[in-house]
């Protein structure tokens, strides 16, 4: 048996689940009445993860927003994962949305939760990794106890843990 536990602290956002919902968006798309003969497009640039969305009005571009956003839900992915970065005129008449995915843990909030650990009085240890916060202790009970202290936090990210050993 482990004398030290421990696990990981990220935000990290699986593209595979990405895809398949924006997928699932379009077939949505695709059925609904209310964009039959109307510009509507989702497309994915799994690069930079960005989400650009396309159509002919606000309210449409609105509507685009929330059926990905659903389905991103629908497969375990925060909204928070999601933030709109602009909104601007295209060709046509149309008007396009960028989305950004957001699934990076930066500095700040490494901080922010390294903090709210050291300021609880648990018995573990954290430390900043890169893009993640590696947390451990002797008693998993503590460690539990940590992730629903980070859950509270109510960071603005998708924060995910991992590798509890």
């Amino acid at each position: 048996m482990a004398t030290e536990h421990s696990f990981d602290i990220s935000a990290a956002v699986d593209m595979m689940e990405v895809k398949n919902a924006l997928e699932t968006a379009k077939k949505e798309i695709a059925a609904r009445y209310d964009f039959k003969g109307l510009a509507a497009e989702v497309e994915l640039n799994e690069k930079e993860k960005i989400i650009t969305l396309l159509s002919s009005s606000d309210n449409k571009i609105d509507a685009l927003k929330d059926i990905v956003i659903s389905k991103l839900i629908k497969r375990n992915i925060p909204p928070v994962a999601v933030s709109e970065s602009k909104r601007e005129g295209a060709s046509g008449g149309n008007i396009k949305a960028t989305l950004k995915l957001n699934d990076t843990l930066d500095s700040e909030n490494a901080k922010k939760i390294t903090k709210a650990i050291k300021d609880a009085k648990l018995k573990v240890t954290a430390a900043i990794r890169g893009e993640e916060v590696r947390v451990s202790g002797k008693s998993i009970d503590d460690l539990q106890e940590c992730i629903r202290l980070v859950k509270g936090l109510n960071l603005e990210l998708p924060i995910s843990f991992k590798n509890l050993k």
